[in-house]
């Protein structure tokens, strides 16, 4: 049998829940995506809970809260410790988008389910890789290779590629193969017949208009909004889709020379732009291009103000304007608060540009027709007065009485366990009986240096009483004075991102003037809540940005892909079932939509080997290359060596004939440029090369087969057998490697 492929989901199949699966390959577990919702229920990851020790990698595609929102809590609460892997962006992103979400909910809730600290030390464990770099993983999972490749929704995006033996199997969700502002199109097309392939159903149904036309409407609509006065709130994420609606207003305003003011308000909204200005590298061909022509920045802003703080809107002129503002959910976040100051305006305009999360309100505000009232709760945090004050720091103090009188009884066992005579063998050791202590150093229970020592200084637990360290000095010295390690002064990777990205020390020092406010704050506070119903008088407009395949898209990439086995999740249970009904006719014969908790087993059905080749047949080969590799025809026999392990011998005889084989990818466009580069005139006609006068070029290929061109395809030339016809042929032997 062929590797052996199980796939479990954990969350998010028949539904548009969170993105978690368990994917183990010949044994090495793979978490696939760990996300969770804005409602942050932990129900949703008990089926998490059961399998997190037993996971051995975990992969992350994209840098929302879907895709990798649970992994602070699972690292912290579920026992989740395997290592994680991702690109850059969606490490820097993913990171910038838990800060935002811990942010967003300790403003307006006693949140504990993470702290800032956790997030910073599930993303500590995170290796980042660049798309198409292989990682090969050593000891349990020996021969696994992982792979990001472009996904084209998010920036860093990944379709993972997981091989073992010779055998994929893709994981791609939320892909996109529409080249956009910044981001190039999925590159799920160029993958071929894998193993299996673990795909999402979340936009089966649903088929989107013109780039030009949906573009041209969004821009309408602000304009008119804003002519009447009005104020428009788009409700985004914090570091994903929203960088695509930037760089439309970008342009939009500078085409119609507009001057209303642009905001986008996260708490680290000058964090986000900061480290998208350096990933150029991650974004569309053009944005590159553009860069090396002009070496401007196409990030560097000039209508899109960056705000991290309510104050600072709060205080911007009057007017209409524009604001960018999360959460996309409206559950928590600025977005929240600004709906509830504007939506009982008809002059202003709430433009949903994703569709919001189950149950959660931006959904429920998109429902058909919109409802005219909603319910909301709004909270703030305000600082403690009065008698509630009075009975903290009360309650603190108790705190620290207990930790005091616990740490004296720790060490007064400490001490009575070694003895009284080991306080007067070493001269490091403070004579606790000393009488004559100093009153400046009493402390208040009489204990001399206790109060001195407990605060900032710990003491050994061999030690029978407080005692500095002593660290002998063993440097070493040559003819040029003392040997330095030269290493001990190379700044780390590790040491630079947590300096970058530590709350306080941002890049710009932005993130500190607005977080560290609620971060550092130690005031003691208490979170107040009040319950508003707001009249819905503004309009409510959905346009999809959500930047991922229709579905007349999803199914002509899938036929193309023509995995042997396909398994779908993240949908609706009518998208779902839908999907997987044209997928059997027109895809592959076997299509499996599991529950959650199902496991499912997708182990491919071809036979694998491992076989040795002998020296006596590899003397014998005669490799050419092609492209990165060196390939060659063998004819062998199989036989086994002295170990009963398999290997490929020379035929005793004459090897038989084979048919000719081209090796090479069959574009006509290709063959087109390549032949007018060698001076040959050429052009289409009839989806066919015309070749000279006489010779014309067609590509046949075995089009039954599901998957469209999957099937062998060849290269015919017709024509009389003329100079022209031989010469051509040539060119395109020369192009190929004939075996």
């Amino acid at each position: 049998m062929g590797t052996s492929v199980q796939v479990k989901p954990l969350c998010g199949v028949y539904n548009e829940n969170p993105l978690s699966y368990l994917v183990s390959i010949d044994g090495f577990n793979f978490l696939v995506d760990c996300g969770w919702n804005d409602h942050f229920d932990p129900s949703l990851l008990q089926p998490l809970s059961r399998v997190a020790s037993t996971i051995d990698a975990v992969l992350l595609s994209h840098a929302d809260t879907l895709h990798l929102g649970a992994l602070p809590y699972a690292m912290k609460q579920l026992g989740l410790s395997a290592p994680v892997f991702s690109t850059e962006p969606v490490y820097r992103l993913g990171l910038l988008t838990m800060y935002d979400q811990y942010l967003s909910r300790k403003q307006v809730s006693e949140f504990d389910l993470f702290s800032l600290d956790d997030i910073d030390s599930a993303f500590q464990s995170v290796t980042r890789l660049t798309y198409s770099q292989n990682h090969h993983f050593s000891g349990k999972g020996e021969g696994v290779v992982i792979a990001p490749h472009v996904a084209g929704h998010l920036l860093g995006g990944t379709v993972w590629k997981i091989t073992k033996d010779g055998e994929d199997v893709i994981y791609a969700v939320d892909f996109n193969h529409r080249k956009e502002r910044h981001l190039n199109g999925t590159v799920l097309g160029s993958f071929v017949r894998p193993a299996v392939l673990i795909t999402d159903a979340y936009n089966a149904l649903n088929n989107q208009p013109y780039r030009r036309q949906k573009d041209k409407e969004f821009g309408d609509i602000l304009k008119k909004t804003l002519r009447a006065g009005g104020n428009v709130l788009l409700p985004v994420d914090t570091a994903g889709r929203v960088l695509e609606l930037i760089l439309m207003l970008e342009s939009y305003w500078a085409d119609e020379n507009l001057n209303y003011p642009i905001y986008f308000l996260t708490y680290v909204a000058s964090s986000t732009i900061d480290y998208v200005k350096s990933f150029l590298e991650w974004m569309s061909d053009s944005i590159a291009k553009s860069f090396e022509k002009t070496r401007e920045n196409i990030f560097l802003l000039k209508y899109v103000s960056l705000l991290i703080n309510k104050s600072e809107l709060d205080n911007a002129p009057d007017g209409p304007k524009v604001v960018l503002a999360s959460m996309a959910s409206l559950e928590a976040g600025f977005s929240h608060d600004i709906f509830v100051e504007w939506g009982n305006d008809v002059k202003n305009l709430v433009l949903f540009t994703e569709r919001g999360q189950f149950a959660t309100l931006a959904r429920m505000l998109q429902a058909d027709p919109p409802p005219k009232a909603v319910k909301v709760v709004v909270s703030k945090r305000v600082p403690l007065v009065g008698e509630e004050l009075i009975a903290y720091e009360e309650e603190q103090n108790r705190i620290k009485k207990e930790a005091l009188k616990a740490s004296l009884m720790k060490e007064e066992e400490s001490k009575t366990s070694h003895g009284a005579d080991n306080t007067t063998s070493d001269p490091m050791v403070i004579d606790s009986g000393n009488n004559h202590t100093s009153p400046e150093v009493a402390g208040p229970r009489g204990g001399g240096y206790r109060d001195i020592f407990i605060d900032g200084f710990v003491s050994p637990s061999t030690s029978v009483a407080p005692m500095f360290p002593c660290y002998e000095n063993t440097l070493e010295w040559d003819d040029f004075g003392e040997v330095i390690n030269p290493d001990d002064y190379v700044i780390k990777d590790e040491d630079m991102d947590h300096t970058v990205m530590h709350i306080g020390g941002d890049i710009n020092g932005k993130l500190e003037e607005s977080a560290a406010s609620l971060i550092l704050d130690t005031k003691p506070s208490k979170v107040v809540s009040d319950e508003r119903t707001v009249q819905v008088r503004c309009p409510l407009v959905y346009m999809d940005f959500e930047g991922r395949s229709d579905g007349r898209s999803i199914k002509n990439i899938l036929s193309h892909v023509a995995p042997l086995k396909l398994v779908l999740v993240h949908g609706s249970a009518e998208a779902t079932e839908h999907l997987k009904q044209h997928c059997l006719k027109h895809v592959c014969p076997h299509v499996y939509a599991p529950q959650i908790d199902e496991t499912i087993d997708v182990t491919s059905d071809l036979c694998a080997y491992k076989v040795q080749l002998s020296e006596k047949l590899m003397s014998n080969v005669l490799f050419k290359k092609l492209g990165d590799y060196e390939i060659a025809w063998v004819d062998a026999v199989v036989g086994k060596t002295e170990n009963d392990m398999l290997s490929l011998l020379p035929v005793s005889g004459a090897a038989p004939p084979h048919k000719s084989v081209l090796v090479g990818d069959l574009k006509l466009a290709d063959i087109k440029q390549f032949l007018s580069s060698k001076g040959v005139q050429v052009e289409f006609a009839g989806g066919a090369l015309r070749c000279g006068e006489y010779v014309t070029l067609r590509k046949v290929g075995d089009a039954s087969q599901k998957g469209g061109g999957s099937g062998a395809q060849q290269i015919v030339i017709e024509g009389p057998l003329c100079e022209d016809y031989y010469k051509i042929r040539d060119y395109l032997y020369s192009q190929f490697y004939l075996l």
